[in-house]
């Protein structure tokens, strides 16, 4: 899961959560980690802020990040606040880097972004199954999809000042990529996993031979998947389909893909 920091200089809720944290794991008492039933990490326990970097700076393969996120998670709902402070510390740099994703190009939704992609991630640490594989990614895509909402509900909210009188045609894709790939699964052009693959390792940070490891398939086939459903997706965009309402699946023939 290492993911490149990005500087918030306003106090945001994610800037927040990252003050909570650095009290939470400072000396002399800092919250500490055993690591040690997770096969592939150190055999030792460890504070939460050395966790947080070696995860940084290392990498590990799904069933290692499954497992460390089953026992945050598992923390955070029985063990008390402060591990969920903990755990939500672990995971700030990669939604730091995904709420700046999502608010690149509209600085004044940066503060709602970093509370909606809190908020998301909060949310599914708390109720998603752990059981599953791909725990690590679900909980990404939660913050996503949530930090998204805000951004896509602005798609519409305003003119621009400088827009012309008279009638012209909306300039395609018609929004954000991701509302695109919803659209798409929606209509059943493409199934939700195909969806949420492209989306993942696309525009996300996923990395498609984790996911493909996760899957029990080769990166290989992952790939042809992908492609398959995102040529299904731009022959949509190309028909103008993705461009008005949603008909029901069936309306056509339709391609799923993964």
């Amino acid at each position: 899961m290492a993911t490149t920091t990005h500087v918030r200089t306003a106090e945001t809720a994610l800037t927040t959560a990252e003050t909570a944290f650095v009290l939470l794991t400072c000396e002399p008492a800092p919250l500490v980690f055993d690591a040690r039933p997770i096969p592939g990490l150190p055999d030792a326990t460890m504070p939460l802020d050395e966790l947080r970097t070696l995860l940084l700076f290392q990498r590990y393969d799904s069933d290692t990040t499954d497992e460390l996120w089953r026992q945050l998670a598992h923390h955070a709902r029985e063990w008390g606040p402060a591990w969920v402070v903990g755990a939500i510390g672990v995971a700030l740099p990669a939604l730091t880097h995904l709420a700046a994703k999502i608010s690149r190009g509209r600085a004044r939704h940066a503060d709602d972004v970093d509370s909606e992609v809190l908020a998301g991630f909060l949310h599914a640490l708390r109720t998603a199954d752990l059981a599953p594989p791909r725990l690590w990614l679900r909980l990404c895509w939660a913050a996503w999809r949530s930090g998204m909402a805000v951004v896509k509900a602005d798609d519409g909210e305003e003119l621009p000042l400088d827009l012309p009188s008279g009638s012209r045609s909306p300039r395609m894709p018609y929004g954000h990529p991701d509302l695109l790939l919803g659209r798409a699964a929606a209509a059943g052009l493409i199934s939700a996993d195909a969806a949420e693959l492209i989306s993942a390792t696309r525009f996300g940070d996923a990395l498609i031979e984790h996911l493909a490891a996760a899957q029990g398939v080769t990166a290989s086939a992952l790939r042809m998947r992908r492609r398959r459903a995102e040529r299904v997706v731009a022959a949509a965009v190309v028909r103008g389909d993705l461009s008005g309402p949603i008909r029901s699946p069936g309306h056509r023939e339709t391609a799923t893909a993964g």
